[in-house]
């Protein structure tokens, strides 16, 4: 990291210094996800942040040093979160943990989702000024990494595209499913920024979904299960991250 970078820090939105994280940081939407991965995981945590109640954590896993610190909702939050560890924080690696819904008639409720490629309907792209269109996609060694791990925790997982979508509540209803029939496995809001910031930065991103509910099927999940329970994604992206 650069002295000029250093001298950024601590940013309006992470009270903290460079050395509080490790190169690789996990990254849920949800603070209290966040704190649950820190108490249940690591060892050693320490809180390194808690400006507007977006917690960030530090401790080791299997012995190596880990962050996990939370996104916020949608991509305007992960955009300012996910730039300023890449930028300011000298993070190397940003694993995105969170929940999805289902868009695929192959996909089930509490399978796991390894996102290749974001879609989105955002115009968060339409900053760096090119002429066409920009295709986010993960980087291809934590991507290959999981993909290894999930296979050795036993997990009912897919790899394929997702859609990052800025709208929760769309007008016009019938929006979301439109993506299934080209092969979209899932909907969440927060990943196509993540994949545009690393690509942006130089430096790497993936994101690993549980499926919470479908939009297909009507099947959900309550939110304390979205909340705790969803260990076999934590683990996966955990164990992605102490071989990098």
């Amino acid at each position: 990291m650069s002295e000029k970078e250093m001298k950024n820090t601590p940013t309006p939105h992470i009270n903290a210094s460079p050395e509080d994280f490790a190169k690789t940081v996990l990254m849920p939407g949800d603070p209290l996800r966040a704190k649950f991965i820190a108490e249940t995981y690591l060892d050693n945590a320490v809180l390194v942040n808690n400006v507007r109640g977006i917690q960030g954590y530090t401790g080791e896993y299997k012995d190596t040093r880990v962050s996990v610190m939370a996104s916020g909702m949608g991509m305007p939050s992960i955009g300012i979160y996910s730039y300023e560890l890449f930028g300011f924080f000298g993070v190397d690696n940003i694993i995105r943990v969170g929940t999805a819904g289902g868009i695929s008639a192959d996909v089930k409720v509490r399978d796991i989702v390894i996102a290749m490629g974001a879609c989105t309907n955002s115009n968060f792209a339409s900053q760096y000024g090119l002429p066409g269109t920009f295709a986010p996609i993960a980087s291809y060694g934590l991507m290959k990494t999981a993909i290894e791990k999930a296979k050795e925790h036993g997990a009912n997982y897919h790899v394929g595209n997702c859609l990052s979508s800025d709208t929760f509540y769309n007008d016009d209803l019938t929006a979301t499913g439109k993506w299934g029939k080209m092969g979209v496995l899932c909907v969440e809001m927060e990943a196509a920024a993540l994949y545009m910031n690393a690509a942006r930065c130089g430096k790497n991103a993936l994101g690993i979904f549980t499926v919470s509910d479908h939009i297909i099927t009507g099947e959900a999940t309550s939110a304390e299960e979205r909340q705790t329970s969803f260990t076999q994604m934590m683990e996966i992206a955990l164990d992605t991250a102490v071989t990098l």
